[in-house]
C-alpha cells in the first residue's frame, strides 16, 4: 500500500510545479543542444558532461524491510563454536541473478558450515529464492541441487557456456564449486569437469569477465590468507582471552585467473602476470580505468597494498596501484580493504573506485583523474565521506542511483569483525549501522542514512551487499547479508517518482550475458551517461545483470548506444523512458518492457 500511495503522490507532483524539477529543465532547454548525431562519442573527447543541479526529490525515498513479507527465512551459520576461528569473520556473500529467465530477480545467499572439530553439526546449506513475482519468494535449493554443504563465502553468476541460463560460482574455504544451469530449474556440480577442482585455498570473491574478449567468460578468484585448523595461531586483544587474528598473522594466497577454452578452464594466473602469493584479497571490481577497451581489475587487500592490474589486450596484466595512486592511503599505509567497487559518479567519463576499509581508516573514494593518464587521489575526506566513516568497518559497498536522479549513489554495508571489539575501544562497536551517501553532484555526497528509513537505524553485523529491481517497478531494492545472522531484503519505496531506463544485454559474437558491455546513453543537453554490465564487486557478492541509469526530470534520451566486448556497436535513437529494454547484439532492441511490469495472476505466479 505504501508504494502505491507514493507513486500516486508522485504522480500528482510531476503535475504540479515543482522548483527542483523545473530548474532543470530550465537548465536543460536553455543550454546548447547538440542533435543526436552531433553528441561526441566519450572516445573521442575527454570533455566532461555538463553538470546540472541534482533535482529535488519529490517524495522522500525509503527502504523498507521485507524480509519476513517476502518469505526469505535464511540464516547464515559461520560455525563458531568458541575457538575463534579466522574464517568465521568473514561470510557470507549474496546475488541478484535470474536464473529461471522469468524476467524476475531472484536471490541466493552463500553459507558456511561447522568445523570438523565442533561438538555439534548443523546442517547448512546455501539458499535459492525463485521470485514469485508477487513480493514473496520460494526457498527451491533442494529442488534446484544446490542443497550442499560447504565452508561458502562468496558468489559469482554468469552464463559460462553460452547456453542462455546463468551459472553459479560458489568461492568457499576449502574448494569452491561452479554449478551449470541446466535449464530446467536445476544445477549440476560441474567443478572437475570443466578444470575447476584444486588445491584447497580461502576463497572470497570472484567475477566472470571476458579479458581476452573471445566471446566465453573466463573466471578470476580472489584468494585470502593461507589458514587450515592445525596452522590456526593463538591471538588476544586484552591480553588473556583468545580474540580473532589479523591477517598479518598467516601468509597470503595468490588470486587465480581461469580461462575458458569453450567447456574447459586452463589456470592462466602466472602466465597473465596475476600471480602474487603476497596479497590476501577480499573484493574484485572490473573496469576500463584508462578507455582502451579492455577490462582490467582492481583488487581490495586486507593489510597488503591495494593491486590494479591493466589489460595490455594481448593475454597479460601489468600491476599499476602505486602509480596510480590506490595502492595505500593518502598517509602511504596499506589499509584493510574488504569491498570494492567503481562508477563514474562525477560524470567525468571516468571510472573512479570506492573500497571499504577496516575502522579508524575510513572508506576510500578514488577519484579517476582522467587525462592524468591513470592517476586517482583519495578524495573520501573532500567528498565528505571520510570523517562518517571514520569508526565504521565496511564490507559490502556499491554504487547505485537509488533516487535516479542520475547520479550515482554510495551504499555501505558495515559490521566490525571482533565480537569483543567494545572492550578495548569504546567507541566502536560489533554490530554497525549500514549508511547510504546521496550523490549531491560536484563530486559531494551527503550522508542521508537517518532519512533512509529504519533498517538504516538498525545496527547489524552486515557482510555481503547487493542491489537489483526485484520488484520491477524500476527501482533499485537492497539484499544484505550478516555474519552468523539473517539475511535482510530491503525495498525501495519512492525511488521511481524519477525518469529511468533499464538495459538487459544479450550477445551473440560476445558471451551471451553481454557482460563487459557498456552502455552509453546521450541526453539532449549534452549529458552522457555510462555503464558497464559487470559481474562481481562489493563484497563476496554480486548486484543484478540488468543496467539501470536514473534520469531524473529528462525528458528523452536523444541516443543508447551498446559497446560489446567483441567490439560491434548497436545505436538506439531515443529508446522509451521508463522501459526495460532488451538489446541483442547487431540487432538491437528485442523487445521493450513498461515498468513497473504489472505481476501475473496468481496462477501463473505460482508455476
Amino acid at each position: 500500500m505504501r508504494k502505491q500511495t507514493i507513486h500516486l503522490l508522485a504522480a500528482i507532483l510531476l503535475i504540479a510545479p515543482v522548483a527542483g524539477c523545473n530548474r532543470q529543465v530550465a537548465d536543460m532547454s536553455s543550454s546548447a543542444t547538440p542533435t543526436p548525431e552531433a553528441a561526441p562519442s566519450p572516445e573521442a573527447t575527454d570533455t566532461a558532461s555538463p553538470t546540472p543541479a541534482v533535482p529535488a526529490v519529490l517524495v522522500p525515498v525509503e527502504f523498507t524491510d521485507v524480509t519476513q513479507a517476502a518469505g526469505i527465512r535464511f540464516r547464515h551459520n559461520n560455525g563458531a563454536h568458541g575457538r575463534k576461528y579466522m574464517p568465521e569473520t568473514n561470510g557470507s556473500g549474496c546475488a541478484f541473478l535470474d536464473y529461471d529467465n522469468d524476467g524476475w530477480q531472484d536471490l541466493i545467499f552463500i553459507n558456511s558450515m561447522d568445523f570438523e572439530d565442533a561438538p555439534k553439526k548443523r546442517r547448512s546449506v546455501p539458499a535459492l529464492y525463485r521470485n514469485n513475482r508477487d513480493g514473496t519468494f520460494t526457498d527451491v535449493t533442494a529442488q534446484a541441487g544446490l542443497a550442499l554443504q560447504m565452508y561458502g563465502m562468496g558468489v559469482a553468476v554468469g552464463d559460462y557456456d553460452n547456453d542462455g541460463w546463468v551459472d553459479i560460482f560458489i568461492t568457499a574455504l576449502g574448494q569452491s564449486r561452479l554449478f551449470r544451469n541446466l535449464g530446467n530449474g536445476r544445477f549440476a556440480d560441474v567443478t572437475a569437469r570443466v578444470g575447476l577442482q584444486g588445491p584447497p585455498a580461502f576463497s572470497t570473491s570472484a567475477a566472470w569477465f571476458d579479458y581476452d574478449k573471445d566471446g566465453k567468460l573466463d573466471l578470476y578468484v580472489a584468494n585470502y590468507v593461507d589458514w587450515s585448523i592445525d596452522a590456526d595461531q593463538f591471538c588476544t586483544l586484552d591480553g588473556t582471552e583468545k580474540s580473532y587474528c589479523t591477517p598479518e598473522k598467516y601468509e597470503g594466497q595468490s588470486a587465480r585467473l581461469y580461462r575458458n577454452l569453450g567447456g574447459r578452464f586452463e589456470d592462466v594466473t602466472e602466465r597473465a602476470g596475476l600471480y602474487d602469493p603476497t596479497s590476501k584479497s577480499l573484493g574484485v571490481v572490473v573496469l576500463d580505468y584508462d578507455r582502451d577497451g579492455w577490462p582490467d581489475l582492481f583488487i581490495a587487500n586486507d593489510t597488503e597494498p591495494n593491486k590494479l592490474y591493466h589489460n595490455s589486450g594481448k593475454g597479460t596484466f601489468t600491476e599499476t596501484a602505486v602509480t596510480a595512486g590506490v595502492a595505500f592511503s593518502e598517509e602511504g599505509k596499506a589499509r584493510a580493504g574488504m569491498g570494492a567497487d567503481a562508477a563514474d559518479y562525477d560524470r567525468s567519463g571516468y571510472p573512479s573506485i570506492a573500497v571499504g576499509n577496516f575502522s579508524n581508516e575510513m572508506v576510500g573514494l578514488f577519484h579517476n583523474e582522467g587525462k592524468a593518464g591513470g592517476l586517482f587521489i583519495d578524495e573520501a575526506t573532500s567528498a565528505p565521506i571520510g570523517q562518517a566513516t571514520l569508526l565504521t568497518l565496511t564490507f559490502g559497498l556499491f554504487f547505485f542511483d537509488y533516487d535516479l536522479d542520475g547520479w550515482p549513489d554510495l551504499f555501505l554495508a558495515n559490521g566490525h569483525v571482533a565480537d569483543d571489539i567494545n572492550r578495548v575501544q569504546p567507541k566502536i562497536t560489533y554490530a554497525q549501522q549500514p549508511q547510504l551517501f546521496r550523490n549531491e553532484g560536484k563530486k559531494k555526497f551527503v550522508d542521508v542514512s537517518r532519512k533512509a528509513g529504519r533498517p538504516f537505524q538498525r545496527a547489524i553485523v552486515a557482510r555481503g551487499a547487493a542491489y537489483g529491481d526485484f520488484d520491477n517497478d524500476g527501482d533499485l531494492d537492497i539484499v544484505i547479508t550478516t555474519n552468523g545472522g539473517p539475511a535482510y531484503l530491503l525495498r525501495n519505496d519512492g525511488g521511481n517518482q524519477n525518469r529511468f531506463i533499464r538495459f538487459q544485454t544479450v550477445g551473440a559474437a560476445s558471451n551471451r550475458d553481454g557482460i563487459g558491455a557498456k552502455v552509453t546513453l546521450y541526453l539532449a543537453d549534452g549529458t552522457r551517461l555510462f555503464n558497464y554490465v559487470r559481474s562481481g564487486s562489493s563484497y563476496c557478492s554480486q548486484s543484478e545483470l540488468p543496467v539501470t541509469f536514473g534520469l531524473g526530470a529528462a525528458e528523452k534520451v536523444a541516443r543508447a548506444e551498446i559497446e560489446w566486448p567483441s567490439g560491434k556497436i548497436d545505436r538506439l535513437s531515443e529508446p522509451a523512458l521508463n522501459h526495460l529494454h532488451i538489446v541483442r547484439e547487431g540487432g538491437g532492441i528485442a523487445e521493450s518492457k513498461p515498468m513497473p511490469i504489472p505481476a501475473p495472476t496468481p496462477a501463473v505466479a505460482g508455476n
